[in-house]
């Protein structure tokens, strides 16, 4: 692309839309992964008692093993939270702005 067609696609205001929800919602998901990862790293340091209770008696497994896999469920879930919404909704306002500066060169 050109020059010009980048300057129309940065002058459009839905380029501006697209930027500010597409950095509002990775910020919010940004949040929800630091509030989820350090609420386990402050419970292994200041009650690791608790995360080494066994939730079934004669169990194997712990609540720290518990709350580490449901970390990991966590980021998958909200990666494919983001997946899909870039996949639907933001390429869609892409594919948008991107048709109406290409539709003004011709």
């Amino acid at each position: 692309m050109s020059s010009a067609t980048y300057a129309r696609i940065r002058s459009n205001p839905k380029f501006d839309e697209l930027v500010s929800r597409r950095g509002r919602f990775a910020w919010f998901l940004s949040a929800i992964v630091f509030i989820v990862f350090f609420s386990f790293v402050a419970f292994v340091a200041f009650a690791p008692d608790l995360l080494a209770k066994r939730p079934f008696e004669g169990s194997n497994i712990t609540i720290g093993i518990c709350a580490g896999l449901f970390q990991f469920i966590s980021f998958w879930i909200l990666t494919l939270l983001y997946v899909r919404r870039a996949n639907g909704e933001f390429d869609a306002l892409n594919a948008e702005i991107v048709n109406a500066a290409t539709k003004e060169t011709q």
